[in-house]
């Protein structure tokens, strides 16, 4: 499409969507918004009764199965209706329908990446139990979006109209959450494989394991892209399980923190549900009917994404013309006519690079093989997973579970712990792979089976006494279980914090997951100080670099808001990297190391190998460039943002009505509070990072703590909207009790479902 025609489009969208202009809707409390909730004419077998505290945490008490589900699916919807369907359009591929012709490349991404392309095969394979269990949560859904008299502002503003729900909606976007990560890492380092050097460069990314940091690129729909399946997809988090012989109370303990995009409403709501068969509580993903991370009466788990080598890429000139099908879609943009795109397939999988955003700098057509394009049943696993009693039973509940491959850590009430690989993981060669691109012609290159979690190597009861996992390379297996793992800062600084102890306490693992200390800041600190010392750059400085080296020599490597030395650090990491790689490589490269998470240690091995006199002039150049920007910024609260609006704030001209939170941001890259963002002079917001806080102690089943980045309800301004960050930016918690006794007593609202047809 012309610049001028998409200009035009988009003016025209602004003029025609005046909805988007119009009020939000006007502040309303929480007993206002729970009359909003149908509450007779249901179909359900009994009357449901769902408690909820004043933050809109629901605890939802049935006398059956299918109305536990049914009730769900009606909370699902009260709280994340809006959230739910622009998950559900964009996991489809829709997003134009919303937002107008801007996205058309974003969508034809996306249908090629096809998320829904095992939803069939996957519905048919449930077991009735859990088709059952399903289909009453899809009803629920249904049956609050046909009977509202009322829909989220999302619907007007973007044009959605009432669509009825499906259980392959809800497939879809589970795979959407599934996203492999791994694709960011190829879609940066594609455009590289046409350089000469591309052997060595994809070695030492290979070496070095790094995994793509939060995009900033110029080009707006390849970074939103990128937002959307960094964002949304389960790829980061911490999780750390304390044995009995360790606590207090004897007693396991579980703590997770999942990182996310932080937007809102938040990717996770907390509930609590009870039925005869059912009884837990947690952190669900709206529209995902099971808890994801959370405990029942006798376990707790949590996990984090292991980065696994779930996908590969094929050349795809490789395949005989008749082995490639194609089909037609079309993607239909508001305010804009039609767009017809062709999908091609291979037999091993689309063919991503006729995706413009997708292209890759210029590469052949390649094609995608991925674990997530097969059948595979992740909601019978953690519906098994809350019936769980004890760890073989825990192992058990993952022999169907595939995608988005988990390290999941377990705790119990008689003190064990374990960790498991969550994963359907692909038979192939053993070595790592020469290049990023394989050949399909050569049998050794492609998949031969799989191996499940019974196949793979587990964790229990450590001489350690603890367990934590952070995205970091998980025990060897007989096959690569990945390439590309986080960084060890953060899995590191829990074993520190875990190790010497003595007891370990609630109080110990909340000061864990506001933890901000960075170990490979430090490292690279002292590095540049003794680079500086050693070539004589101290020497001669102006009084305003004195200062700011006398501030980076004295930053105790903790990124808090109020420090100076976090600022000194950042900004002479900027400017020192930034002259370092323009010396030593060519730009695309450059920017393709800058934007690993291990930038640090590649940082530092280009360090070491500099020549002296080029170093000097670029240790004098940071320092001095550092200085002139030191004064701008009074903390590192005040460079380092935490910024969380909902998606439209993305839009032009008014998006900013859409910004809810805009404060002072405690945590880095990779500490514990994630809050992550890319090196540079200016403020700025964190992209992704840290969104929820659980941590369950099994010696009581009421002590359980729970924090949202944001709040429970998505309706723009309800009371319960954003009232969990002050709470979130203090570093407390709401506790969340699982006994319905002292839920009766403790959440103050009720709300009765009554069975019966109007």
């Amino acid at each position: 499409m012309p610049l001028r025609a998409l200009a035009l489009a988009m003016i025209s969208s602004l003029l025609v969507g005046c909805a988007v202009l119009s009020p939000l809707p006007k502040k309303s409390d929480t007993a206002q918004r729970l009359a909003m909730f149908p509450t007779e004419g249901l179909p359900l077998r009994a009357a449901v009764t769902i408690h909820w505290d004043d933050h809109a945490i629901p605890f939802i008490e049935a006398a059956n199965d299918a109305d536990l589900a049914f009730a769900l699916g009606l909370v699902h919807a009260h709280l994340r209706l809006g959230q739910m369907e622009l998950m559900r359009r964009i996991a489809a591929g829709r997003i134009s329908e919303m937002v107008g012709p801007f996205a058309t490349e974003i969508d034809h991404s996306l249908r090629i990446l096809n998320y829904a392309a095992a939803a069939e095969a996957s519905e048919k394979a449930m077991p009735p139990e859990t088709k059952a269990w399903v289909e009453a949560f899809v009803a629920g859904i249904n049956h609050y979006q046909t009977t509202a008299k009322a829909l989220p502002a999302e619907f007007r503003i973007l044009g959605l109209a009432r669509e009825p729900w499906t259980v392959r909606d809800v497939l879809t976007v589970g795979r959407l959450a599934s996203t492999d990560v791994n694709w960011l890492v190829w879609f940066s380092t594609l455009k590289l494989r046409q350089r000469t050097d591309w052997p060595a460069l994809w070695a030492r990314l290979l070496r070095n394991g790094g995994d793509s940091m939060a995009s900033f690129r110029p080009d707006g729909r390849q970074a939103t892209l990128d937002d959307i399946l960094r964002g949304m997809s389960r790829s980061g988090s911490n999780s750390l399980a304390v044995a009995g012989a360790r606590t207090r109370t004897g007693a396991a303990l579980m703590a997770n923190d999942p990182h996310l995009g932080l937007m809102l409403p938040n990717l996770w709501l907390i509930a609590g549900i009870k039925s005869p068969n059912v009884h837990v509580v947690g952190l669900m993903v709206p529209g995902i009917p099971f808890v994801a991370l959370g405990r029942n009466a006798r376990i707790a788990w949590g996990g984090t994404n292991m980065r696994a080598a779930s996908s590969d890429l094929y050349d795809a000139s490789k395949f005989k013309p008749g082995e490639i099908t194609t089909r037609t879609e079309r993607i239909r943009a508001r305010w804009w006519r039609s767009t017809r795109i062709t999908v091609r397939n291979t037999p091993v999988g689309p063919i991503i690079t006729d995706a413009p955003l997708l292209k890759a700098g210029g590469a052949g057509p390649l094609a995608l093989r991925w674990v997530g394009h097969d059948a595979s049943d992740e909601i019978t696993a953690f519906l098994h997973v809350q019936r769980a009693g004890n760890w073989r039973q825990f192992r058990a509940a993952f022999k169907t579970f595939a995608v988005s491959a988990q390290n999941m850590l377990y705790a119990d009430v008689d003190g064990n712990i374990g960790q498991l690989m969550a994963i359907r993981l692909p038979v192939r060669r053993a070595r790592a792979p020469r290049d990023l691109v394989l050949d399909p012609s050569d049998p050794r290159e492609r998949w031969h089976g799989f191996l499940t979690v019974l196949d793979l190597p587990s964790s229990y009861n450590p001489k350690a006494g603890f367990l934590a996992s952070a995205n970091n390379k998980p025990a060897p297996a007989a096959v690569p279980i990945g390439y590309f793992f986080s960084t060890d800062d953060r899995v590191e600084r829990m074993a520190a914090l875990m190790t010497g102890t003595g007891k370990v306490d609630v109080a110990a693992l909340k000061a864990v997951q506001r933890d901000v200390y960075l170990i490979s800041a430090v490292k690279l600190r002292d590095l540049i100080v003794k680079k500086i010392d050693a070539n004589g750059v101290a020497k001669g400085l102006a009084p305003a670099e004195v200062k700011l080296l006398e501030a980076l020599r004295g930053w105790d490597g903790h990124y808090r808001t109020a420090s100076r030395g976090a600022v000194a650090f950042e900004l002479v990491h900027h400017y020192l990297a930034t002259a370092l790689r323009r010396r030593l490589y060519a730009p695309e490269v450059a920017d393709v190391l800058a934007s690993q998470s291990r930038n640090k240690a590649l940082l530092i091995q280009d360090l070491e190998r500099a020549e002296a006199k080029a170093l000097s002039a670029d240790l004098a150049a940071a320092l001095a460039a550092a200085a002139a920007k030191h004064d701008d910024f009074k903390d590192w609260g005040d460079y380092h943002r935490l910024v969380v609006n909902h998606p439209l704030g993305r839009l032009p001209v008014i998006g900013e009505r859409f910004r809810f939170v805009d404060a002072p941001a405690e945590g880095s890259n990779d500490t514990l509070w994630k809050t992550a963002h890319g090196t540079t002079d200016e403020r700025h917001p964190a992209r992704f990072g840290s969104n929820a806080r659980h941590i369950s102690d099994l010696s009581d089943p009421d002590a359980n703590w729970f924090t949202l980045l944001g709040g429970q309800d998505g309706w723009f301004n309800s009371a319960n909207f954003t009232d969990q960050v002050p709470l979130w930016l203090k570093g407390e918690y709401v506790k969340v009790p699982f006994r319905i006794e002292t839920v009766r007593k403790d959440f103050p609202h009720k709300t009765t479902l009554s069975p019966g047809t109007k």
